[in-house]
């Protein structure tokens, strides 16, 4: 046996030891779960699995396998999770639109082990997530092309019961879909969405096709792959494709290489114990300030003073209150990025804003990594 054979024998022995070690952990997550279930407690304890990463990954001798193995014991506990839910009933996550829209992609990245369940529009996703039908909602943020989703900020704004538990960042690929047989050459109406459409309209214009504004990518693939017309694509994603048992005729039709969706993660604020401030997270805040001059100033100063860098700003129209605003902000934490520290943020800031809401304290990263 060679030195590779050898190798790959040791890791099958480890991995059969491991399979027996992941039963026994699951029965007790089971356990777990069904005390959570007797005494009301969130299934996520952010500050408990914090502690646990630390106290797991300082027991390796090993330090530069520290990193890989707390990444190893994310992906656990995210398993664990899941598997809790599952157990408790509280496994639905939200989203809008149909089965392949980029939402639903990024829900079964996120929360791989969900229930998936659409619902008709973003308000009722976040209807769904506030009356308990469902644990999670995922919905769009912000496009690195078309600029932030305006309104899934104002249904944010105008329900304190929501909270922001994950962002991701989804990289959008626009594909020319089409049903099997069918020929680029014989192409004649391409339906998307307005906005994968106007992505895509150098493509569409060199070829000389025809576009027609659809409701969203997935809807339009599935009305090519239900109307038996080879002269008719969509231009959606690849899983889509998939979805739908239709061809990929081109890929990347979309203009820009680099657009990406980022998506949101929202549940109950009373859901789940919110995860703590700590070096590289995201907090966003909500806040008005009176309509003089200096306060908004005043704001970013603070912020500033505490050691948050601040990521970005957005400014929208305060509900019913004609040509005043509301301000979002996303501030990453620093190295002595403490919940007292946060808190000392938001007490000072308290003292300068009219209103301050701390709407999550979260991850961010790509879709794929560390789910839910």
């Amino acid at each position: 046996m060679d030195q590779l054979q050898q190798a790959r024998a040791q890791i099958d022995a480890i991995d059969a030891q491991m399979a027996a070690l992941f039963e026994q952990r699951m029965q007790a997550v089971g356990q777990v779960a069904r005390y959570k279930a007797a005494t009301g407690k969130p299934v996520f304890d952010p500050a408990r699995e914090d502690a646990v990463l630390d106290k797991n990954t300082a027991r390796l001798q090993d330090e530069a396998l520290r990193p890989y193995y707390r990444r190893f014991l994310q992906q656990a506990m995210a398993v664990s999770r899941a598997y809790q839910r599952q157990l408790l009933g509280r496994d639905v996550a939200a989203y809008q639109g149909v089965q392949g829209a980029w939402s639903h992609i990024a829900l079964c990245r996120l929360l791989p082990f969900a229930k998936a369940r659409a619902y008709a529009t973003w308000a009722d996703v976040c209807d769904a997530v506030e009356a308990g039908d469902a644990q999670y909602g995922v919905l769009p943020f912000e496009n690195s092309n078309a600029g932030d989703v305006s309104t899934v900020m104002d249904l944010l704004y105008a329900r304190p019961g929501l909270s922001v538990a994950r962002m991701a960042d989804l990289p959008i690929r626009q594909d020319l879909l089409a049903l099997p047989g069918a020929t680029l050459a014989g192409i004649r109406t391409v339906i998307s969405h307005q906005q994968a459409l106007a992505q895509s309209s150098p493509f569409l214009k060199s070829h000389d096709l025809a576009a027609r504004p659809w409701g969203n990518t997935a809807d339009a693939a599935r009305h090519v792959a239900e109307s038996g017309d080879r002269t008719l694509a969509a231009i959606a994603s690849a899983q889509t494709a998939e979805l739908y048992g239709l061809q990929i005729l081109v890929k990347g039709v979309n203009e820009d290489g680099d657009n990406t969706t980022r998506f949101l993660v929202v549940t109950r604020t009373d859901a789940a114990a919110p995860l703590p401030p700590a070096p590289g997270r995201r907090l966003a805040l909500l806040f008005t300030v009176d309509h003089k001059p200096g306060k908004l100033a005043t704001v970013i100063r603070l912020i500033g003073e505490q050691g948050f860098n601040m990521e970005n700003i957005k400014s929208r129209p305060l509900p019913h209150v004609p040509f005043e605003y509301y301000f979002y902000v996303q501030l990453i934490c620093p190295e002595q990025g403490t919940p007292a520290r946060c808190g000392a943020l938001l007490q000072s800031l308290e003292e300068v804003c009219r209103t301050v809401r701390l709407l999550g304290v979260f991850e961010t990263g790509p879709a794929e990594e560390a789910p839910l």
